[in-house]
């Protein structure tokens, strides 16, 4: 079995091929504990997707909501390019992520589990479809499973245009003033975790919340999986105790030691300086700078490549992910891409681009149907001041020679964006 303060825990027995429900059982061996509600909340487990909320808070607003009927959704959609720890984690042990999809499941009452993989991801299909297979043969008394495949786009990933996708076929976001918002798939609540919190669910409703506790800080405890990207000769996905310094996870992953840049948390994350480096992964470290462990995201950036540039990249594909529904999306992504162009270009209206760039990030903020364009103005921000110096540089001095580097960040290539490649 494996031990509390050691790791790996969900990566336990990782090999080139998802691990069969025989090797699970052998794997994690135990049954499930009658008081895994109770566990769970005395775990302080917080969700792995994104924001970082109480998984047992989510669980006591959809065990509160009226109706016989409820819904597991397991979110393993990962539209963020430099996302890879929920692939990784069921194309290695997809039978933790269901276990605790089942264990959730029993502690609202749902009669139904729903995995949604982008259709694209043909690997993780594939594991997916054969544990479900295995796990139907198992037993007729466990909730009705499933697996969805809905397109591969950065906003089909976000929960509300995921559930809006599973309702009427559309990834749209829809507009939330408030969280916890409950979802609903017909007139059914919906509990919604993205792959990593299920699996963590799955151990700690099996081992305890003390178990679980082993590792971490008390504000932010249990292991993690870390994807790092960008300055790192192979991109990785690893398992670390929270807490763990930054510079450590990248030393693990091999990457850029002294990086000029970290994006932490994702492309609607921030971008930070090396001054973080000594900071313990965990969402309070990283919330005096406006961020948070956010996707499970790493990717530093190394000197004499443009930080500028890459922050363009990643405007620009953004840009194009948004679902086009409202204003903010549908022009002020785009022309905030535009800005950013100018500005790595240093054209003569690079200075005027810069001012535009400002104001936009001002009146676009809090404005769209979703959160999709706050990320967007959360990320060019971070870029502006910790890029400040280069940014000074391209408006006195012109394009610096980073700007013809070979891009470090992981950015899809746009059809007929010819300005991205700069070879």
């Amino acid at each position: 079995m494996i031990t509390p303060h050691e790791l790996p825990r969900l990566l336990a027995g990782r090999g080139s091929a998802a691990a069969s429900l025989r090797e699970h059982t052998s794997l994690f061996p135990g049954a499930m504990l009658n008081d895994a509600a109770q566990q769970l909340e005395s775990s302080g487990l917080l969700g792995r997707g994104g924001a970082g909320f109480a998984t047992y808070r989510k669980v006591a607003l959809i065990r509160s909501q009226r109706g016989s009927h409820k819904v597991v959704v397991v979110n393993a959609m990962e539209g963020e390019p430099a996302a890879h720890k929920d692939s990784h984690l069921l194309q290695s042990n997809p039978h933790l992520v269901l276990d605790g999809a089942e264990a959730l499941a029993a502690m609202i009452h749902a009669d139904r589990i729903v995995v949604c993989v982008a259709r694209d991801n043909i690997p993780t299909i594939n594991a997916v479809q054969q544990a479900i297979h295995e796990r139907q043969r198992r037993s007729l008394r466990a909730p009705d499973l499933s697996l969805v495949t809905p397109p591969g786009r950065y906003v089909a990933g976000e929960e509300s245009a995921l559930i809006h996708w599973l309702n009427d076929n559309e990834s749209l976001p829809q507009f939330r003033p408030e969280k916890p918002h409950v979802l609903k798939l017909r007139r059914h609540a919906v509990l919604l975790d993205n792959a990593e919190t299920c699996a963590h669910v799955g151990l700690i409703s099996r081992y305890g919340a003390q178990w679980f506790r082993g590792l971490g800080p008390a504000t932010h405890p249990g292991s993690t999986l870390v994807s790092v990207s960008g300055a790192v000769q192979r991109a990785k996905v690893l398992e670390v105790a929270n807490g763990t310094s930054v510079r450590e996870i990248l030393a693990a992953a091999g990457a850029d030691p002294s990086p000029q840049g970290i994006v932490v948390g994702g492309y609607g994350g921030v971008f930070l300086g090396p001054e973080i480096l000594d900071l313990p992964y965990a969402h309070e470290s990283f919330r005096p700078y406006g961020a948070n462990v956010g996707a499970g995201i790493l990717a530093p950036i190394s000197y004499g490549t443009c930080g500028l540039r890459e922050t363009y990249r990643v405007a620009a594909w953004m840009a194009h992910e948004s679902a086009r529904q409202c204003g903010p999306c549908a022009f002020g992504l785009p022309a905030m891409a535009e800005d950013l162009r100018h500005i790595v270009h240093a054209t003569a209206d690079a200075a005027l681009a810069l001012d535009r760039l400002h104001a936009r990030t001002r009146e676009i903020e809090g404005r769209g149907a979703c959160r999709h364009p706050d990320g967007v103005v959360r990320f060019i921000r971070s870029a502006l001041t910790t890029f400040a110096t280069d940014v000074q540089y391209h408006l006195t001095n012109g394009a610096c020679a980073g700007v013809r580097a070979k891009g470090q960040l992981i950015v899809p290539t746009l059809v007929n964006e010819e300005e991205l490649q700069w070879d």
